[in-house]
């Protein structure tokens, strides 16, 4: 029998990390969830993205062999010939247009402009485009309908997952510039350096002055075959706290806890905290998100699409 937390709304778990440290800040998630209560209507969106097709410009191929996906995710899109031979296909809306870094940690999108267009005849376009440049922005311009941006605030963190002998000023030049073209989501993964959460509140201060009109969280997740197998996720505490301030520093904005997040335990965990802390939307949620979500009196508007979109 589970026992629910009245606070929480979640079942009763430690939440301890293995340093011992307390357990979740009860006041903060408070005050979260009273700042969601204030700015936003009493309604939560649950995405299952079914009808959002992953393609690839790039096949399985990436440069960078980031340490945490190591081309991993590419193996599972749809190679972009491909999706353009079954542009037809009744269940898809829309598609997530991605594909593997080159070595200047961008997706080389503009090669393939013409197939993109084709894709956009037929649905709306999420597109991860990395750290472009001009050019590649430019040719955005009136295509994408959302751009999904992976900022990272540590150079630690960019050097030791990425490889990249990048800045957390370059990220923000780039997404300064994506957003002279096109609606540009920021997406923070807590824990990206194997599990440490490290340069996540910096990305968010930067956000904080240059502006964003949403942010989605993600989570570290450790994945076979990769050089970050063997790494833990940040624990639960941290992840949930992080979202808790991230939602009464940015009291209006749209907060989403994306798709790239731990499964099973931790998932049916994490999930009904960050209900608690503010989320408006959860991707592929777990069982006690929708619990929360009725104790807590949200109306629960489910999407089929990508959270951006």
């Amino acid at each position: 029998m589970k026992v629910m937390d009245r606070v929480t709304g979640a079942a009763a778990v430690d939440l301890r990390n293995e340093t011992g440290r307390p357990a979740l800040d009860k006041k903060l998630l408070r005050e979260a969830w009273a700042v969601r209560r204030r700015n936003f209507p009493m309604e939560i969106g649950f995405d299952v993205p079914v009808r959002t097709l992953p393609v690839s410009v790039t096949g399985n191929v990436c440069v960078l062999d980031c340490a945490h996906c190591g081309g991993h995710y590419l193996s599972g899109m749809v190679s972009l010939p491909r999706a353009v031979k079954g542009l037809h296909m009744p269940q898809v809306r829309s598609f997530l247009v991605s594909g593997g870094c080159d070595a200047a940690g961008k997706v080389p999108v503009l090669p393939f402009i013409d197939k993109i267009r084709e894709l956009k005849k037929a649905g709306r376009l999420n597109m991860h485009v990395g750290l472009a440049g001009e050019d590649e922005a430019k040719s955005l311009a009136g295509l994408a309908d959302v751009i999904s941006f992976d900022l990272l605030g540590n150079e630690a963190t960019i050097r030791e997952v990425t490889g990249l002998d990048k800045t957390p000023e370059d990220y923000l030049r780039a997404y300064a510039l994506l957003r002279k073209y096109a609606r540009v989501v920021p997406h923070i993964c807590i824990g990206l350096r194997g599990g440490m959460v490290s340069g996540e509140w910096k990305a968010l201060r930067a956000l904080k002055s240059i502006g964003t009109e949403a942010i989605v969280f993600l989570v570290f997740r450790p994945t076979r075959g990769t050089r970050f197998t063997d790494r833990r996720p940040p624990p639960v505490k941290e992840v949930v706290e992080l979202i808790a301030r991230a939602r009464i520093e940015f009291p209006r904005t749209p907060i989403f806890l994306g798709c790239m997040r731990p499964g099973g335990r931790y998932r049916e965990v994490l999930d009904p905290l960050a209900v608690r802390a503010g989320v408006n939307k959860v991707v592929q949620p777990g069982r006690g998100a929708f619990e929360t979500a009725s104790m807590l009196g949200l109306k629960i508007v489910r999407g089929e699409e990508c959270c951006v979109l």
